[in-house]
């Protein structure tokens, strides 16, 4: 699993802008920047919709005020599925960026299956990062949601 201090690894991303697909690297998200990402275990969930992005969407002008150059939502789901989940929940301040495949997610160790709920998921948290690297993560024990929203994150800032 990943820890703080560590490099966030090279993996592609979907990112659907518009109608257009965008396949950025971690490389071209995180460089040079102070990036605040939370990952949840799937959109249009509960927990999901009625609180984790929510509370990031309603305190993206804070957030950002603290230096933060973006905010990004990562979760196991297509491109299509997280522009839509999105637009449901007015986070235009929010990057929405899908890791179908869960090649991210997998290669910082915060996977999880979910067998037939879902298989492979995203256990849920939320990152500081500076420049790729991973300055602060707050990683929640299973089923719980106390210290990866954005309440917390803003603290840490």
């Amino acid at each position: 699993m990943i820890q703080e201090g560590a490099t966030l690894p090279e993996v592609t991303f979907s990112l659907l802008v518009g109608d257009e697909m965008q396949h950025p690297h971690t490389n071209n998200l995180f460089a040079g920047k102070k990036v605040v990402l939370f990952a949840v275990p799937g959109a249009f969930t509960p927990t999901c919709s009625a609180a984790h992005l929510p509370g990031y969407v309603a305190m993206a002008d804070k957030i950002k005020a603290k230096g933060v150059d973006s905010i990004i939502c990562v979760s196991v789901n297509d491109a299509f599925v997280m522009q839509a989940w999105g637009k449901a929940h007015n986070a235009e301040e929010i990057i929405m960026l899908a890791d179908g495949d869960a090649s991210f997610t997998s290669a910082i160790g915060l996977d999880m299956n979910t067998g037939n709920f879902g298989g492979v998921r995203s256990q849920r948290y939320s990152m500081l990062i500076d420049d790729g690297t991973v300055l602060k993560l707050n990683l929640e024990d299973p089923g719980r949601f106390e210290v990866s929203d954005a309440e917390t994150m803003l603290k840490a800032l």
